[in-house]
């Protein structure tokens, strides 16, 4: 009844915001058209469309917020009137009473809460779906940022996420196409990151593996936290002073070199992708800052945590050869490596999957990405991909929505950037330290742990392995005999029966003889 009821709810909040009309309107079928006239007779729309959509995914809740946010970075999909105002969802969303954040911190800590800091703000400075965050300074002075879980998310999102489930399950057993793009998985491995952003915990060991990986990078800055004053509703962490990058203005007049901070961004992505398998997969313009302090000028500051993305060393690899088969062109090894992933069907003939991705991928190669448009590559793609029966991975979902947000920061920080000119150099070098003698002494390292264990224990067997060597010498002798054994009994069978054989044809022989004789002597 709780899922019933939520449709029900949803279904009103469509029609309630005019959601039918902006899906109809796009279609230019007269049927369409005339379906778009009717459902709509009666209802008139003051707001403009992007309005609209926003307070409709707002009402919704957190799982269409973020169904927003990620829609926001992609202005070459959507008219700019909507992509303006879903980027409001980034880090504006009605945030909720600082009264009640106080208390939710204070029962997080069982403290009061002056007694944990020596002041709070109550104004929250950044509100999303998930959390809010207000600026608070601690007693010994420090300066902080606290981040407070929304309260009632849990039951939300467990009535959306059974929604999703169901429309799962009801899309696999109607279309064939949605067995293929595995529709229950994907939402299964959705359930899992929003349950992971609903602990902040979790996030911020996040954060603390992510600081200790981008250490030494100089590109990018992430908070410490504050362990002490870590719970699963309430975290706290160092505050960052930066400029949100969607404030383009702000941070050319402040002088930033813009192309090259669209540069960085894309070397921390591969960095983050290739070389630790651990990413940060929200990377939304709410979620980037620049700092424009003078020991920092100009490295990015990453912020929330909740949802990271992990692959393995197998991953790394497919995907590592993937992108430079790409850059190269080399389009009959990508038709490949699809082949030897298992994405395709093993009758699959390569000539002509190798043929459909070139006709795909070759008409956007030397172009700047201002005037590659990702969403006809994509939608080019999934053909092709629906005529080779090609299997969507599960597992590299967040990876390709972290790659469509890395484009979409890249096109509104510069629009000559070439994404691929700017990767293939770092992959190549990724791949020559995984082959060459580079890897090979890595590897030793990290195998010489277990070396220097069994290197004492090798005298010892070697001595066990000479004691054992001579019953081993016996027992070999006592099978030598068994098996001679055997064959003289075989021997002595099949003499007996030749000598049987042989007896058997004399005797006909004779009896013949004896009738012939017995036939031609009269009596």
């Amino acid at each position: 009844m709780r899922q019933f009821a939520r449709l029900l709810y949803i279904a009103f909040t469509v029609l309630r915001f005019g959601l039918d009309d902006i899906a109809l309107s796009h279609f230019r079928q007269r049927w369409v058209r005339a379906l778009a006239v009717v459902v709509t007779l009666g209802r008139r729309f003051d707001e403009a469309r992007g309005v609209r959509l926003r307070r409709a995914l707002e009402r919704l809740g957190p799982i269409f917020v973020k169904f927003g946010q990620v829609l926001s970075t992609r202005r070459d999909l959507l008219p700019l009137d909507i992509a303006d105002e879903l980027a409001r969802l980034q880090d504006n969303v009605p945030p909720f009473p600082g009264m009640q954040a106080i208390t939710l911190v204070e029962r997080a800590f069982g403290r009061r809460i002056d007694e944990v800091f020596s002041h709070f703000s109550p104004e929250p400075v950044a509100s999303a779906s998930i959390a809010q965050v207000h600026f608070a300074t601690l007693r010994d002075g420090r300066e902080v940022a606290v981040k407070v879980l929304r309260p009632g998310m849990l039951a939300v999102i467990e009535d959306d996420l059974a929604l999703l489930h169901r429309f799962a399950r009801w899309m696999e057993r109607t279309s064939t196409d949605a067995r293929r793009l595995k529709p229950r998985e994907v939402v299964a491995e959705f359930d899992i990151y929003l349950h992971d952003e609903l602990d902040l915990v979790r996030e911020a060991s996040n954060a603390a593996q992510l600081r200790r990986n981008m250490d030494g990078l100089d590109l990018v800055m992430v908070p410490e936290m504050v362990w002490d004053l870590c719970a699963p509703g309430v975290i706290v962490m160092e505050r960052m002073r930066g400029t949100p990058i969607s404030q383009i203005g702000k941070l050319r007049e402040a002088g930033v070199d813009i192309p090259k901070l669209a540069r960085d961004g894309v070397t921390i992505f591969f960095t983050q992708v290739f070389r630790d398998g651990f990413f940060h997969a929200d990377m939304h313009p709410g979620n980037i800052q620049v700092s424009l302090e003078p020991a920092t000028f100009g490295r990015y500051i990453a912020l929330d945590f909740g949802i990271m993305g992990t692959l393995t060393e197998v991953d790394k690899e497919y995907l590592a050869q993937n992108f430079i088969a790409f850059f190269r062109r080399d389009y009959k090894r990508v038709a490949e490596l699809h082949l030897e992933s298992g994405w395709v069907p093993p009758g699959t003939r390569i000539d002509s999957l190798e043929s459909a991705i070139r006709a795909v991928c070759e008409p956007h190669f030397d172009r700047p990405l201002k005037d590659i448009s990702l969403g006809q590559v994509l939608l080019r793609l999934f053909q092709t991909s629906r005529r080779f029966n090609v299997e969507i991975q599960p597992q590299l979902v967040l990876l390709q929505k972290t790659l469509l947000n890395v484009e979409g920061l890249g096109r509104q920080l510069d629009p000559e950037l070439d994404l691929w000119a700017t990767a293939k150099p770092f992959l190549e070098r990724w791949m020559n330290e995984q082959i060459g003698w580079r890897a090979l002494v890595d590897k030793l390292k990290h195998e010489a742990p277990h070396y220097a264990r069994l290197l004492p224990e090798v005298p010892r067997l070697l001595h066990h392995a000479l004691q054992r060597s001579p019953a081993r010498s016996d027992d070999s002798q006592v099978l030598l005999a068994a098996l001679l054994a055997e064959q003289k009994r075989t021997n002595r069978l099949l003499q007996g029966l030749l000598w049987g054989a042989l007896g058997f044809a004399l005797g006909v022989g004779l009896m013949r003889m004896a009738l012939r004789l017995h036939v031609l002597m009269p009596m």
